[in-house]
């Protein structure tokens, strides 16, 4: 059995200021914008660069309900959690551009993390895994 998970619903306010944050703050790439007129929405997904697994689809809260879910999708733990393979040149870089970090970063046993939030107020980890962090060894094997 070959099965994985393609995209993450990302409640949003409005499609057009997610994307301004996303590819400009955040860098991410957009994969899709179609407008879907049977349901008057858009599907919008966008990924990190270089990512070839999970994306996020940013879906417009179309429900009074929804509305409060946006920025508290996980009740305020960290919700999503952006690997990368440089920490300090994306640190640095998100900084730079106005990302505001609520935990400062920290050297743990299995990498370098810090929180930070995005435009909604849900809270992310920005992290690098050790090399022998199960996670890492699974993508060296796949890349590999």
């Amino acid at each position: 059995m070959n099965q994985s998970i393609i995209h993450i619903a990302l409640v949003v306010r409005d499609y057009d200021e997610a994307l301004d944050f996303y590819l400009s703050k955040l860098k991410f790439e957009l994969v899709e914008d179609t407008y879907q007129p049977e349901q008057d929405k858009r599907w919008v997904v966008v990924s990190p660069p270089g990512s070839n697994g999970v994306t996020l689809l940013l879906a417009k809260a179309s429900k009074p309900e929804q509305l409060d879910f946006i920025g508290n999708q996980s009740g305020g733990r960290v919700f999503l959690f952006l690997q990368t393979d440089d920490f300090w040149r994306d640190y640095h870089r998100m900084v730079a551009d106005g990302i505001k970090f609520v935990r400062p970063p920290k050297e743990q046993d299995y990498g370098t993390v810090a929180v930070f939030e995005d435009l909604y107020g849900n809270l992310w980890d920005l992290l690098q895994l050790n090399a022998d962090h199960p996670i890492s060894r699974r993508l060296a094997d796949q890349t590999g």
